[in-house]
C-alpha cells in the first residue's frame, strides 16, 4: 500500500512548533550539581522533520519568534544549519517580563540513575501561535505540502495553539496534504482542559492518515482502551497494543496508519526498542531489540521521522517502520535531540546490526 502524495508540492514535509533550547550537563551528571552546561536548540516537531531535511527533502516549519532576541537567532541559525525552511512572524518582547522562548533544562542520566527534565515555559512566545499569523491558504493551496506533522504538545500548549492545529489541519484536508498526528499527551497541560482538549485531539484525529502515540497517548488523548503502561516485558505485551489499535482503527476508520514505538528501559545507557504500525489490516512489527543509548531524548521523534521519510520516498509500508526504528535509534546516540543521518546508507546500515567502520 502507497499514500497519495501530491505531487506538485513545493514541500515534501511542513509542521508547526514553538521553539526552545535545552541546557544539559556534560558527561551525565544531573542538572543540580552542574557548572557547566552545553545549550542547544530543540523542539519534539524540528526533531521529526529534521529526518527528511538532512536527507534532502524540502521542509517547512511554521512558528514564532521574538524580536532581537538572541535566542530567537541562535534557533533561526540552528533551523537554517539543518535546510529547513522558516516561516513565522517575530513580535516584540515587550518589557524583561514579556515573550521568550522556552527552556528545557535536562539531563541525560548514567546507569542506573535515570534522566530528569524540567520545562520552563514562563512567557513562551509559541503559545500565541495562531492561523492569522499565516497565509494557510498560499502554503497549502499555491505552494503546496505533501505532509503536515501535528503535535499534541503543540495543540494542547493554550487555547490559541489548539485551534491554529484546527485550521491546518483542516487547510490540509481542503488541499489534498497528508495529515501525520503524535498524540503526545501531557498531563501538565491537560489539567483541567479535558473537555476542551479532547474535542480538539478528536476532530484532529478524524481527519488524520497517520496517527502516532504510545499507550497512554492513546488512552488519555482519545479515550481508546489500551494496555496499561508498564508491567510485563513489551515483547509480551504486542497483542495487547495490537488490540488498542484495532480499537482506534474502529473510532478513526478514515485513518490508514497507525504506529506506536515499543520501549523498555534496562539501564540508561540500554533499551530494548521497537514498534508496531498498521497500514489497513496489515501488521509490520519490530520486536524490541537491545539499543545503545547517548541520550534517550528525541529518540521517539527519530522513529516518527524516519517512518515519514519512507511514505515521502514511496516505499513499501515494511521500509517505513525499519527505517523509523533505525531513525529512533541513530536519535538515541546523538546529543541532539533530533537525528542528523549523512545518508540513508547509515540508517540502513543501523537497522542491519553493521556498526563497522566505514572507509
Amino acid at each position: 500500500m502507497t499514500l497519495s502524495l501530491r505531487k506538485d508540492a513545493k514541500f515534501a514535509l511542513s509542521t508547526a512548533t514553538s521553539m526552545g533550547v535545552r541546557l544539559t550537563p556534560p558527561d551525565g551528571q544531573p542538572f543540580h550539581t552542574a557548572t557547566t552546561l552545553q545549550l542547544q536548540v530543540t523542539s519534539a516537531e524540528t526533531n521529526v522533520v529534521s529526518v527528511s531535511s538532512y536527507l534532502g527533502l524540502p521542509v517547512k516549519v511554521l512558528s514564532k519568534f521574538v524580536e532581537g532576541s538572541p535566542v530567537s537567532r541562535l534557533i533561526l541559525d540552528n533551523l537554517a544549519s539543518r535546510h529547513i525552511t522558516v516561516e513565522g512572524p517575530s513580535v516584540p518582547q515587550g518589557d524583561p517580563w514579556g515573550y521568550r522562548h522556552q527552556f528545557n533544562l535536562a539531563d541525560s542520566g548514567s546507569g542506573s540513575r535515570g534522566p530528569r527534565v524540567h520545562n520552563d515555559r514562563a512567557g513562551e512566545v509559541g503559545r500565541t501561535l495562531k492561523a492569522s499569523d499565516f497565509d494557510l491558504e498560499r502554503i497549502f493551496g499555491e505552494e503546496g505540502v505533501q505532509i503536515v506533522h501535528l503535535s499534541g504538545l503543540i495543540a494542547a500548549l493554550s487555547p490559541e495553539t489548539g485551534q491554529f492545529c484546527l485550521e491546518i489541519a483542516r487547510a490540509a484536508k481542503k488541499h489534498g496534504t497528508l495529515i501525520s498526528f503524535d498524540l503526545n499527551h501531557r498531563a501538565s497541560f491537560w489539567a483541567g482542559r479535558e473537555e476542551e482538549l479532547r474535542g480538539i485531539f478528536h476532530e484532529i484525529a478524524g481527519v488524520t492518515d497517520i496517527l502516532i502515540g504510545n499507550e497512554e497517548d492513546f488512552q488519555l488523548c482519545l479515550g481508546v482502551e489500551g494496555p496499561e503502561a508498564g508491567g510485563e516485558g513489551l515483547a509480551e505485551k504486542i497483542e495487547s497494543f495490537k488490540g488498542m489499535i484495532r480499537n482506534a482503527q474502529s473510532t478513526y476508520p478514515n485513518t490508514r496508519v497507525f504506529a506506536t514505538t515499543l520501549r523498555e528501559v534496562v539501564s540508561v545507557g540500554t533499551h530494548l526498542w521497537g514498534g508496531i504500525m498498521a497500514v489497513g489490516n496489515d501488521w509490520h512489527v519490530v520486536e524490541p531489540r537491545e539499543i545503545f543509548v547517548q541520550d534517550r531524548i528525541g529518540g521517539g521523534d527519530g522513529f516518527v521521522g524516519g517512518m515519514l521519510y519512507g511514505i515521502l520516498r514511496g516505499w513499501e509500508p515494511e521500509k517505513w517502520i525499519q527505517f523509523g526504528w533505525a531513525s529512533g535509534a541513530l536519535a538515541a546516540t546523538l546529543l541532539t535531540d533530533y537525528g542528523q543521518p549523512a545518508d540513508e546508507d547509515q540508517v540502513w546500515s543501523i537497522w542491519k546490526g553493521n556498526a563497522r567502520v566505514k572507509r
